[in-house]
């Protein structure tokens, strides 16, 4: 980010933001810059990341230990990472004054927000009765931005499952409003731990974009991937045959769902068809699954034409998770776990209806996904995968 950046000046004023919280979602606010950027700091100090095996390790994650931070804005509560086998502690809460503690957080604040850095004197000075040049900001940015990156390119290898999925955000770019496809990526790894993968933006989900994606994971290492899930988008899906030609893909049964019901005649039928959807998803095994297929499509002949047809040429695509254990199909049938990846993405940009640059949207997306992707494998076993695949 260069001092002057251009790109940022048509950013939302973040004083105001700021001003206008209450304080409780200011604390919430630092309390989660503070641990992601603990935890970033934690990996560069024992150089390996969680579960990573590596000769270059320096020590091993110890767990995190509570403490309270008083700042201007209240008592943070944080999660200090432990390390086990090196001398450890995170540089952005070493000791100092209030006012430089509080002013690195700001400033990590602004840059995840996209702020320009001609802003940061003035809210620097109210946030903290200090100046800060823009050059110290853009080293700060250059830290984080090399954080980020080191996470979207570390090493991947075996993951059972892989689920893909995009959300949309609006970009400013070029003079113009767009909506840029971010594309996600998460999957179970061989110890049934989630982590996400990888995850990009481009002006669209276009075949070309989602294959140069899906390429750059194969090229980290992502390898023994057993079932794919996602929706039918066109982009998406011939990228898939064209990059993982050889996998068994589940389609979501959520999207699935949902697109039957647009074959509905009457607005009422739609709960109808829906039921129908869900009563073949739910079926014991692929046979009785089947059956209840061929039931429906007797029911609807007459009354819905057009969805017996949709059911008869798609219904095998939703149905591939039952070659795979019971108790793993409610979660590897559907996308829904991206879904809701994408709502917490949602629920804390919102504040940022328009961003200046899709650089700018990456990184908080990326900052995000940081949080999530630690919580998921620091967290309770997701799958049973032992002795099932």
């Amino acid at each position: 980010m260069n001092s002057d950046n251009k790109n940022y000046d048509i950013f939302i004023d973040i004083f105001e933001m700021l001003k206008n919280q209450d304080e409780q979602s200011l604390r919430s606010i630092y309390e989660l810059i503070f641990n992601s950027v603990m935890r970033l700091e934690r990996e560069n100090a024992i150089n390996a990341g969680p579960y990573e095996r590596s000769d270059e390790r320096n020590g091993y994650s110890n767990g995190f230990k509570n403490k309270i931070l008083n700042t201007r804005v209240g008592r943070l509560e944080l999660k200090v990472p432990q390390v086990r086998g090196l001398d450890f502690y995170p540089q952005c809460i070493e000791k100092g004054s209030r006012s430089e503690k509080a002013l690195k957080l700001a400033i990590a604040e602004m840059y995840l927000k996209g702020v320009s850095t001609r802003k940061v004197d003035r809210i620097t000075e109210q946030l903290c009765g200090l100046n800060f040049s823009s050059t110290q900001v853009s080293r700060v940015a250059k830290e984080l931005d090399e954080q980020f990156e080191k996470f979207r390119n570390r090493p991947l290898n075996n993951f059972p499952y892989v689920t893909f999925d995009a959300q949309y955000t609006k970009v400013r770019r070029n003079g113009s409003v767009i909506d840029v496809a971010t594309l996600i990526a998460y999957g179970v790894n061989t110890e049934g731990k989630r982590e996400i993968l990888g995850v990009s933006m481009s002006v669209s989900e276009a075949e070309i974009h989602w294959r140069e994606f899906m390429e750059s994971l194969v090229k980290r290492g992502l390898s023994g991937i057993k079932l794919i899930t996602s929706d039918n988008h066109n982009g998406l899906r011939e990228a898939r045959k064209k990059v993982f030609p050889t996998v068994p893909w589940q389609r979501c049964q959520f999207h699935m769902s949902q697109n039957a019901q647009n074959f509905a005649v009457r607005r009422d039928q739609r709960k109808e068809i829906g039921q129908a959807m869900r009563d073949i998803f739910n079926a014991s095994s692929y046979d009785i699954a089947i059956v209840l297929k061929e039931k429906i499509c007797v029911d609807f002949e007459q009354k819905a034409p057009e969805f017996v047809r949709w059911l008869e040429n798609n219904i095998e695509e939703g149905l591939t998770c039952f070659n795979f254990p019971r108790s793993h199909h409610r979660k590897i049938r559907t996308s829904n776990g991206l879904e809701r990846v994408n709502k917490e993405i949602r629920r804390r940009t919102r504040v940022a209806t328009l961003f200046p640059s899709i650089e700018s949207a990456l990184r908080l997306v990326t900052g995000v996904l940081i949080e999530i992707h630690e919580d998921w494998v620091t967290g309770l076993t997701y799958l049973d995968v032992s002795g099932n695949l």
